[in-house]
């Protein structure tokens, strides 16, 4: 056994939400090559061998309690990985109300237990959460599936910003009480990343941060460059991380916010507004 070991995954089970395309796919081929035992729940088919599939729906109470119920325990590392777009009925439970409910039942159940960590992935759409935590404070003490959903829509929140910027509160949230229990949680905040999803909103996702790309020499990242991070975080060789809401964006908002790229400082300064 060699101190690499702790950015391996050999012997752990995986269960990767959203597992099926773009990033979520990305990390299930990742974790697996990396030695686990890997469950990819998803509502779409899932092309990876070598995995356990379940179905799973997210807008949906119930899919999510039987997914649940089907995939039992122990889960080493949960990765969170699916959302939507807006536009997409029901994303308000889909990007967030449904993940928190799936971790919920699978620490209720113990099947995360002490050892296990969580892994979110958000947006860099989501990087001003402090600006806006005492609203994001009322709707997380909201608990309830039902109850939840009915604050987001009441309040015109059932949108995608909104949900990022929920994730990233909740991390911070929860990271004492989830430590207490030997649990981590983490989330990366990608920013433009070539997914089908980013494809299908090309104009808005992919063109965000292009005169950064130019400067820099970039281009939008791949899936498995944000596979990366997170399944780093999720390892036993980020074992002191937690709470942790960790920019991927190749440095676009630290240059606006250093100052260092002037042109990303009005996008900066919307996503520190209130939401």
């Amino acid at each position: 056994m060699s101190s690499f070991d702790a950015f391996r995954y050999h012997g752990k089970r995986a269960v990767v939400v959203g597992g099926a395309t773009g990033m979520g796919a990305a990390v299930a081929e990742l974790v697996l090559d990396a030695g686990a035992e890997v469950v990819v729940m998803d509502r779409a088919e899932v092309a990876l061998d070598g995995v356990k599939r379940i179905a799973l729906d997210l807008a949906d109470q119930r899919s999510i309690e039987a997914a649940a119920r089907e995939c039992g325990g122990p889960v080493d590392a949960l990765f969170s990985c699916a959302g939507v777009a807006d536009g997409t009925p029901g994303i308000e439970r889909i990007n967030f109300i449904g993940h928190r409910h799936l971790i919920d039942l699978l620490l209720a159940d113990r099947s995360l237990s002490r050892g296990s960590a969580i892994g979110l992935i958000s947006s860099a759409a989501g990087f001003g959460w402090e600006q806006n935590l005492p609203k994001l404070d009322e709707y997380l003490d909201i608990t309830d599936f039902d109850a939840a959903t009915a604050w987001a829509l009441e309040h015109g929140k059932a949108d995608y910003i909104w949900s990022k910027l929920a994730i990233n509160a909740y991390v911070a949230r929860e990271a004492l009480g989830l430590m207490a229990q030997g649990i981590r949680i983490n989330a990366i905040l990608p920013g433009p990343t070539d997914t089908p999803l980013a494809q299908a909103n090309a104009d808005t996702w992919l063109s965000f941060g292009a005169d950064y790309r130019d400067e820099t020499g970039t281009e939008a990242s791949t899936p498995m460059e944000q596979a990366y991070p997170l399944a780093f975080l999720c390892s036993d060789a980020a074992a002191s991380i937690t709470g942790v809401t960790l920019v991927t964006d190749v440095g676009y908002f630290a240059s606006g916010v250093s100052g260092a790229f002037p042109p990303a400082a009005d996008a900066v300064g919307f996503f520190r507004s209130t939401f």
